[in-house]
């Protein structure tokens, strides 16, 4: 176990050295904080919160030195106090550190340390001296006695870490405050550049992202979270006509041989994330995929009104831009299988195969045959069909779909495009635990669904072949169990009929055909997904899984986030034969395992001014098409949305015994 020597964090002092004492208190247990890779222990640690140190013989001039450089370097140069503040700070200390004299004793860089944190206008600039005025307050003697020969300072081993609340909240960990600054500065495609960088389907994603950023968004504090999935739908809509960017293979820094190619099943999300890094790194990539369109579950599964689908072949057709090639009506295990592609002289294989076989509600009277009868998945493929003119789909009489989530409301929002003459959504938990996105429910709401939370389905009426009802039976919650959450149970003699000509189970999805995904080397875990490590490696060597096969249905970011693991795993397999270690995906887990980001806000000054909304279709026109219901918003109101942006940047450094090995950023 990490021992702390000493340190200040959160204001209080820790010094194992001294007795214990109101003043000085043992740190909590810190977790996983005994290397930072294989071999090579943590000497000391510093944050926006304060510093902690593991080995006495750590220089806290050059360790500041450090961490104050990245300040300066990140700084964006809107107010004095950090501009110039973390530059004059920088170069004191690296005058000391050097055996120079300095321009700057401890008394004034402790003065522009509290300055910074005092008048600085974003959270960089506010937190960046913390540990600074930590140390020349709390342990100053341990600071002069570095510098009283002036000798020259050993340099260190380490890094520096720069994260937001909002970085560390999305699977993809984009830079979300550096994309805001783009669109400030009126440099849009700069701000599609930082996007890119993580994945390439930022229209799509501007669209129908569950937005983890804006859960963490620290404006929440003041008055409403930032609204980044808005200005990401913004920059992406800038990028069309003449001056679009144009994806070549010539963007390609280093082509690889003819003979480095890797095989992609699924041309979902995962899929097309996983392949576009990939070709950007060089190798060539095939797409096999069962339909006869790109896009997975985004292609079938979202409907227009969400996603306009000339949008999704927009993005997906970069694969196509940048050397990749789609293979459709090719299904795994029917027409080719792993072994098939190995022969042929893949590398690798990626599975992004998603979970598109719906889940049944397992109730009496339940048969997918049955005319009336969908699940979630075969419902929004059949919407696909009406909307692409393949095959006309008309509903009548009233329609209820069961579940909570973001399939259900799907369902029950084309319904009413469909004709549908009430639309019931039956959900046995309470609507405040609904899974599915809060715009996504008030949306439902705004087209004249009805809600019934606290009911479960028990049977399906027929009558002479046909649906006519659903028998449902109210449900109550229980008491809180240990760890708070409440369960839900049926109320006896509750039960009743709902009379409906069509029923929707949209409880859940899982994996197709996985007998015969088994059958090819496959391990498959008790959830029914496919088996697969923290680097994405499958059961079976030099085969890779990600997105929805390997978590259970999930989201559209969280899927094109394993996409580039995946990518950065495979590379590593073939050019070094195992995965590499990414110095800053361990810096994350430093965070996260131990809660460094503070669940609250630095006080800035701004003034309380409420987020800036898409524009939205009027609800009774909407309910009579397909249109995309929300629209780009200005260029004005994004700039003033990017203004509310409060960049709440942080700093960590981690001091180690030896060099950190060199993997990918």
């Amino acid at each position: 176990m990490a021992k702390v020597v000493y340190g200040v964090w959160d204001g209080v002092v820790h010094d194992s050295r001294q007795p214990i004492s109101s003043t000085n208190t043992p740190i909590k247990t810190l977790k996983n904080f005994e290397e930072f890779d294989d071999g090579n222990p943590i000497r000391a640690f510093f944050a926006d919160r304060g510093f902690l140190v593991f080995d006495e013989t750590v220089s806290l001039v050059d360790a500041l030195f450090h961490y104050m450089n990245k300040a300066a370097e990140q700084s964006c140069g809107a107010c004095t106090p950090c501009r110039m503040g973390t530059v004059l700070v920088r170069d004191a200390l690296d005058k000391m550190r050097r055996g120079l004299d300095s321009p700057l004793d401890f008394d004034e860089i402790a003065m522009l340390g509290e300055q910074m944190q005092a008048t600085s206008l974003c959270g960089l600039g506010q937190t960046c001296a913390t540990a600074l005025v930590d140390v020349i307050k709390h342990f100053r003697d341990q600071i002069e006695s570095e510098t009283a020969n002036h000798m020259p300072i050993r340099g260190q081993h380490g890094m520096v870490y720069m994260t937001a609340p909002c970085i560390e909240a999305c699977p993809s960990k984009v830079n979300v405050p550096r994309y805001i600054d783009y669109i400030r500065d009126g440099k849009p495609e700069n701000s599609l550049g930082v996007l890119l960088q993580k994945y390439p389907m930022a229209a799509t994603c501007g669209r129908v992202c569950v937005r983890y950023c804006e859960e963490a968004c620290r404006r929440q504090f003041v008055d409403e979270a930032v609204g980044i999935k808005t200005l990401k739908r913004f920059v992406a809509d800038q990028q069309k006509g003449p001056n679009a960017l144009k994806f070549t293979r010539d963007m390609i820094a280093k082509p690889l041989a003819e003979g480095m190619r890797v095989a992609v099943i699924g041309a979902g999300p995962a899929g097309i994330s996983c392949a576009y890094h990939l070709l950007l790194h060089g190798y060539h990539v095939d797409i096999f995929e069962k339909l006869d369109q790109a896009g997975g579950m985004a292609q079938i599964g979202i409907p227009n009104y969400r996603l306009p689908k000339d949008t999704l072949a927009m993005e997906t057709d970069i694969i196509v831009d940048l050397g990749g090639r789609f293979m459709f009506g090719q299904q795994l295990g029917t027409d080719f299988t792993i072994d098939d592609l190995f022969a042929r002289g893949y590398k690798a294989v990626f599975l992004g195969l998603g979970c598109q076989e719906g889940t049944m509600l397992g109730l009496e009277g339940e048969d997918k045959s049955r005319q009336g009868y969908y699940t979630g998945i075969d419902f929004l493929l059949k919407v696909h069909d009406h909307v692409d003119g393949i095959e006309k789909l008309n509903l009548e009489g009233d329609v209820v779909v069961v579940g909570g989530g973001n399939v259900a409301m799907d369902c029950v929002r084309s319904a009413v495009r469909l004709g549908a003459q009430k639309t019931h959504l039956i959900y046995r938990r309470t609507r405040d635990a609904m899974p599915a996105d809060r715009e996504e429910i008030e949306a439902a709401d705004h087209e004249d669904i009805e809600f019934h939370t606290l009911c479960n389905p028990t049977k399906i009426i027929m009558e002479n072949g046909k649906i006519t009802g659903i028998e449902l039976i109210r449900m109550e919650e229980t008491e809180p169990d240990e760890s708070g959450r409440r369960n839900v149970r049926p109320i006896p003699g509750t039960e009743f009929v709902m009379p409906c000509t069509t029923v929707i189970a949209a409880i859940g999805q899982q994996v197709e055909n996985q007998a015969e995904i088994s059958n090819e080397g496959i391990d498959f875990n008790k959830w029914r997904c496919v088996e697969a490590d923290k680097s994405l490696t499958t059961s079976r060597p030099g085969v890779f899984a990600g997105g929805d096969c390997v978590t259970g249905p999930s989201t559209l970011i969280y899927a094109m986030s394993a996409g580039l693991k995946a990518a950065r795993s495979i590379d590593d397999w073939i050019q070094v034969g195992t995965p590499r270690f990414f110095k800053r995906s361990r810096m994350r887990e430093l965070i996260n395992d131990n809660a460094f980001l503070a669940n609250d806000v630095v006080e800035a000054p701004v003034r309380n001014e409420y987020r800036v909304h898409n524009p939205e279709l009027d609800p009774e026109l909407r309910k009579k098409m397909f249109g995309e219901v929300e629209q780009t918003i200005s260029k004005a109101e994004a700039y003033a949305e990017a203004q509310r942006c409060m960049r709440c940047y942080r700093l960590y450094s981690v001091i180690t015994q030896h060099a950190i090995p060199e993997g990918a950023a």
